[in-house]
């Protein structure tokens, strides 16, 4: 990797003692720098991601009280610019992802450095129908948010973030409401977004698969922080969108 497109991959955990090390060793066939956010774990995840660390596998950043996916995952990517990296691939620690894709988001991260790159998940027999619908709910807001299809699936926790943006973005979710508002709003601050087809996969609890999306809380912040977002579209957005317009019949006489 060239200087000016330093890629290394962030990787947000709590209780994932079962996957983890199997996703660090994937994602490390193709980027070599791995950041593990432990988000105050417990004693057995706690030690897996030690295990790594003291192995010089991971870099190993400890969070000792949780406080969401998405404190997790920006504490890992101001490690990650702190550390002189320009861009930062997020995976998820439950073997969702296929971390085979990831050349493919980063070749599209080096082609378009400035952009977002957005995995948009193609799904199997294994993703439930809840989660499903819930998707297609935080989709319809988001193409108002945003604009329809600019942002194909801003939940898929996948993804290639310029560094430099991401981390000045202002952010006010910090669980699972992350992943989507910082989308939103970078598309606001003018990134551009690439999206690309991934396939995901929901990983048995037998297999170590273990979601932490809690149905009714992450539902009422994911709905609060739309109505967040509503609000600046319809109180400022629009508006400065409709001055515009007018400014431009005005010069055009």
């Amino acid at each position: 990797m060239d200087a000016a497109f330093r890629p290394c991959v962030v990787i947000p955990t709590y209780d994932n003692p079962r996957t983890i090390a199997e996703v660090a060793r994937r994602v490390r066939a193709h980027v070599p720098d791995v950041i593990v956010v432990d988000d105050g774990s417990a004693a057995d995840n706690r030690a897996a991601v030690l295990e790594l660390a003291n192995a010089g596998l991971v870099v190993r950043v400890r969070r000792d009280v949780n406080g969401g996916k998405g404190a997790a995952v920006l504490d890992g990517l101001h490690e990650a610019l702190r550390r002189g990296f320009t861009h930062a691939v997020q995976v998820d620690a439950d073997l969702q992802h296929d971390t085979d894709d990831v050349p493919t988001l980063l070749a599209a991260a080096r082609e378009r450095p400035e952009a977002l790159v957005l995995a948009a998940p193609r799904f199997d027999e294994t993703a439930p129908r809840a989660r499903l619908i819930g998707r297609r709910i935080t989709v319809f807001w988001t193409d108002i948010e945003a604009g329809r299809g600019v942002i194909e699936d801003p939940m898929c926790g996948f993804r290639v973030y310029p560094l430099t943006t991401a981390t000045t973005t202002r952010v006010v979710g910090r669980r699972m409401d992350f992943d989507i508002e910082i989308a939103v709003r970078m598309v606001w601050a003018g990134v551009p977004v690439v999206n690309l087809p991934t396939r995901v996969r929901y990983v048995p609890a037998a297999q170590g698969g273990i979601s932490h999306f809690a149905m009714f809380g992450d539902n009422m912040r994911i709905s609060w922080m739309h109505t967040r977002l509503m609000h600046v579209v319809i109180f400022w957005r629009l508006p400065m969108r409709f001055m515009k317009w007018l400014r431009r019949r005005w010069a055009g006489g």
